[in-house]
């Protein structure tokens, strides 16, 4: 789900989905299209409608109806709900409450590292949305900072588990990997189990990115990436440039041994601890240029009316709103087996 300014309805966009009227589009990926929608009590909603060949898929129906069931059980600090779905549409879609914010991938980009303080803050309260996550039995599987919105009452975590449904078009074919290569742990890369001791390596590189701007596994295409990450063992991440004491909670995320990580409760005890502020006080939390864009989406979102309808005009500064990009860079792939048993993939 991306967080950009809303942009106007383009003429072979839906107007209304299940009874969830369309007001804008706030997003566009791999998986499908988002929406800026009201639930039937006036709370905003980004609703997700799945592409056409997804909905050609009884595997794909069939994976996302449990995906989203085990999303819906999760709760917690900083966790976006998912508060609808249906599986069984025409074209299945989901729905989750809106937050106008920034993806973290978005604000790297745009405006390089985080300081300090905002990175531990970020990393302390992503810590406790994986908690929730793991608490409730689910792992994420896809923690990445596409799925990290930075909002003005702090970080909100995405999509957990959903990113699976979109590969499960093609896991009847045997011996396909599926997954985000640049943010995967070790053991994923390999093709072994995962935990959510893999969500937990995923935050690590996250919290590297965030301080520094750069791939604690180096530059290059996201399958070289992962086959780096999947050498941890023999070659260890570069952390130049990471200071104490995020270095150390980093370092530990980062081991290979799955069961050397810290839980996600004790990275969000450890950065709590370590920031010089209450990491749930939100009070001017963003770098100023971060915070100005949030402000923009909060604006352009404050001068749509959700209690009409649709079909109104959009405000005129919006339909010069930047565009959202097809498909973001760290989208999850699917990669054929035998490919990646080429590159990546070593024996226990």
């Amino acid at each position: 789900m991306r967080g950009v300014v809303p942009e106007a309805l383009r003429a072979e966009d839906p107007r209304e989905i299940a009874g969830y009227p369309l007001y804008a589009r706030i997003g566009e990926g791999g998986m499908g299209t988002v929406y800026l929608s009201r639930s039937r009590g006036g709370q905003p909603v980004a609703l997700k409608l799945v592409r056409a060949e997804y909905a050609d898929s009884p595997a794909f129906r069939e994976r996302f109806a449990r995906e989203v069931a085990a999303g819906r059980r999760v709760s917690g600090y900083h966790l976006v709900p998912i508060v609808d779905h249906d599986a069984g549409a025409e074209r299945p879609w989901l729905a989750t409450r809106y937050v106008p914010g920034v993806p973290l991938d978005q604000v790297l980009e745009t405006h390089g590292p985080l300081p300090m303080p905002a990175v531990l803050q970020l990393l302390a309260c992503a810590a406790y949305a994986l908690d929730a996550v793991h608490t409730a039995g689910v792992i994420h599987r896809d923690v990445k900072p596409a799925n990290l919105l930075l909002a003005a009452d702090g970080p909100w975590l995405l999509d957990f588990g959903i990113a699976r449904a979109a590969g499960s078009a093609t896991l009847t074919t045997a011996g396909r990997l599926i997954g985000t290569p640049r943010y995967m742990s070790p053991e994923h890369a390999l093709g072994r189990r995962v935990t959510s001791a893999s969500d937990v390596f995923a935050l690590g590189l996250i919290a590297a990115v965030a301080a520094t701007g750069r791939h604690p596994y180096g530059r290059g295409n996201p399958l070289a990436i992962a086959t780096r990450i999947a050498a941890t063992d023999v070659t260890p991440p570069t952390l130049d440039g990471v200071e104490r004491p995020l270095l150390d909670v980093i370092r530990r995320c980062l081991t290979p041994d799955p069961a050397a990580r810290p839980t996600a409760a004790a990275i969000a005890e450890h950065c709590a601890g370590a920031a010089r502020r209450d990491v749930r006080d939100f009070t001017a939390w963003l770098p100023g240029p971060v915070a100005t864009s949030v402000a923009i989406i909060e604006t352009a979102f404050r001068a749509l009316s959700l209690s009409e309808a649709p079909t109104a005009p959009v405000p005129p500064h919006l339909a010069d709103a930047p565009t959202v990009r097809k498909v973001p860079a760290t989208a999850p792939i699917t990669v054929r087996d035998e490919e990646w048993q080429r590159r990546v993939r070593r024996e226990p």
